[in-house]
């Protein structure tokens, strides 16, 4: 099922609003995952040095496992990036068509 966003879109001399959906390409889309895809791994790459910084500063104990939750809690809190994306790409294309 292709990726879709619906953006209001005020119809002339009326304050009535129309929902538009504006539909994303197959490849529009595989273009946005594989960007977020790569910027996740480097994301993830981030929240683990954080993550040890962290646990440094605060003085808690090098365990893996510890460390791991936390760079995991730190990547889910900072990477929605392929909706992100993808909800990007909607709007400029729905922008244009504007």
């Amino acid at each position: 099922m292709p990726f879709s966003k619906s953006f209001p879109k005020t119809i002339d001399g009326s304050n009535y609003t129309k929902w538009e959906e504006v539909f994303l390409a197959e490849h529009e889309e595989k273009d946005a995952e594989k960007t977020a895809r790569t910027e996740n791994v480097v994301l993830l790459k981030e929240c683990i040095k954080d993550a040890q910084s962290l646990m440094k500063d605060v003085g808690l104990k090098d365990y893996q496992t510890d460390m791991i939750h936390i760079a995991i809690a730190l990547f889910e809190k900072r990477a929605s990036h392929i909706v992100y994306h993808k909800e990007k790409i909607a709007k400029e294309k729905f922008d244009k068509k504007s």
